[in-house]
């Protein structure tokens, strides 16, 4: 449990659910917008779409680092395993993300007859990191063998079908909320290309989710007796009622020519996708056999890195707040933070 009665590994374990799901939904639109980029042949537009995100796109990325070191320090058991388990789709999500990051630095300093070369690396880098973000969520989902508390899996597991199908569900999922978040931050025909994209991605990620939703409870017959028994039956039908009032809400407000509502609705959406995913596993940190408590490290040791990040989390916060603060607004051509 903890210290004094503390449940010290359920605290961490909510911290990181929170950090991994700011990651998802920051450096999600992102990422998104990368995916995009190939339907969107006007050079100055492509500028506009990567102005949207370049003074805050690596500070979104510090949610990623936040919830990897956290789980390093709360659950080291469970970081040595996920690592061995995903150590390939890992890394070339990590390669993706390097990319994407030398593509949005040296993209703006090249020469007009260069540039189509780090447009490309801001393609790739996009897709690459996102579908293996899926697949690494498949994977996970699907459930990772341990034995004697060590991965007893193959290095290939992630070649399945339903981490590869979830692959491609993470591309529509953050290409929806790139193209949404353009909706808040640009006008003209780039705001009306993004309005034209966004109908048909809400659909189909909720196709995508439903495929899902019917698919995991045969990759995963642990999660399948959660679903049937309790109260969970009730909390995943309210997730699902949410999740259809945000696609009607997405395409409501885009025929309504919202700017910032179908964001928000998108937002919506991912937010119950991924509550979903955290009640159907918890508390199992590894599925389907090793739970927090399990892959807890010392007390003493989860104490003393809370009191730390109780610290660092409202800084976090307070300047991620601040920079979209600052850079609010709409982008036109021409504007520029580089």
């Amino acid at each position: 449990m903890g210290i004094q009665g503390i449940d010290l590994s359920s605290i961490w374990g909510v911290i990181i659910a929170f950090g991994l799901m700011m990651y998802v939904i920051m450096d999600g639109f992102d990422l998104g917008l990368g995916i995009l980029f190939p339907f969107i042949r006007s050079s100055s537009e492509r500028d506009v779409m990567m102005n949207t995100v370049a003074p805050v796109w690596d500070g979104n990325e510090t949610w990623l680092v936040l919830g990897g070191a956290a789980l390093y320090g709360a659950f080291p058991l469970a970081y040595s395993v996920l690592l061995e388990a995903l150590y390939l789709p890992l890394m070339l999500m990590l390669a993706g993300l390097i990319f994407r990051g030398v593509a949005f630095e040296f993209r703006f300093k090249a020469k007009p007859a260069k540039r189509h070369i780090w447009d490309k690396a801001f393609i790739g880098g996009s897709v690459l990191a996102t579908f293996f973000q899926g697949v690494a969520i498949g994977t996970y989902i699907a459930g990772i063998p341990v034995v004697d508390r060590h991965f007893a899996g193959g290095a290939l597991d992630f070649l399945a079908p339903f981490p590869l199908f979830c692959g491609v569900g993470l591309l529509i999922a953050y290409a929806l909320l790139g193209s949404t978040w353009l909706l808040v931050k640009t006008e003209g025909m780039l705001e009306s290309h993004m309005r034209h994209y966004s109908r048909p991605l809400a659909y189909l990620l909720l196709m995508a989710i439903a495929v899902i939703c019917v698919w995991t409870p045969f990759a995963q017959p642990a999660i399948a007796q959660r679903w049937s028994s309790g109260v969970q039956p009730a909390l995943l039908a309210v997730l699902a009622l949410v999740a259809s009032l945000a696609v009607f809400g997405i395409q409501m407000t885009l025929r309504q020519r919202h700017s910032h509502l179908p964001f928000i609705c998108t937002l919506v959406l991912i937010f119950a996708g991924y509550l979903a995913l955290a009640l159907s596993i918890w508390p199992k940190i590894i599925p389907p056999t090793l739970d927090i408590w399990a892959a807890a490290s010392p007390a003493s040791s989860q104490l003393f890195a809370l009191i730390g990040a109780l610290f660092i989390l409202p800084i976090i916060l307070g300047y991620t707040f601040w920079s979209y603060y600052v850079f609010r607004g709409k982008v036109l051509p021409g504007h520029g933070y580089h």
